[in-house]
């Protein structure tokens, strides 16, 4: 009998699909052949040029070089609105590593906490997920500067959609 430690059950080689698909565009590699359920890159990843550069079960980081003449504010700093899509990007990454036949997901909840400016370069968001429930995630992300620093924090509760629910999202 298996003991219940109150967390989700270890993934099987097999089971994440999304996963090796993901490992396999990071690595370089050709992807595997089986048809996704979900589209990479997503359409709003490329018209922004994110490129997915980690991933892992769970997690996954994703980067794009800021251009202020394309994603720049009237101060001329990076629009906070960019900084928040590409946590999102990461966010949503990072979950749909873990998602299994017949599920998906979708946010209910996206806080940005914005540290310090951003003029231009390159950018990396990380997400690794905070706490793990059976249908809610709760995941945090960081969006970094090339110097290192910390420009903003962003955490979001994603939930996970089963059966009819899941079924054409």
């Amino acid at each position: 009998m298996e003991q219940n430690t109150g967390r989700a059950p270890a993934p099987h080689d097999g089971d994440l699909p999304v996963l090796a698909y993901l490992e396999g565009v990071v690595s370089g590699g050709p992807p595997p052949g089986d048809p996704l359920p979900m589209r990479y890159p997503t359409a709003i990843s490329r018209l922004l040029d994110f490129e997915i550069v980690e991933v892992g079960a769970g997690t996954a980081a994703v980067r794009v070089v800021a251009d202020p003449a394309l994603h720049g504010n009237q101060q001329g700093t990076v629009h906070g609105g960019f900084l928040a899509e590409l946590a999102d990007a990461a966010i949503g990454t990072a979950r749909s590593t873990l998602i299994r036949p017949g599920e998906s997901f979708t946010s209910i909840d996206l806080r940005v906490v914005f540290l310090r400016p951003v003029w231009s370069g390159e950018l990396v968001a990380r997400a690794r997920p905070a706490h793990a429930g059976r249908t809610i995630t709760h995941y945090a992300c960081e969006v970094v500067r090339a110097d290192g620093k910390t420009v903003a924090t962003v955490t979001s509760a994603v939930i996970t959609l089963r059966g009819d629910g899941a079924f054409g999202r």
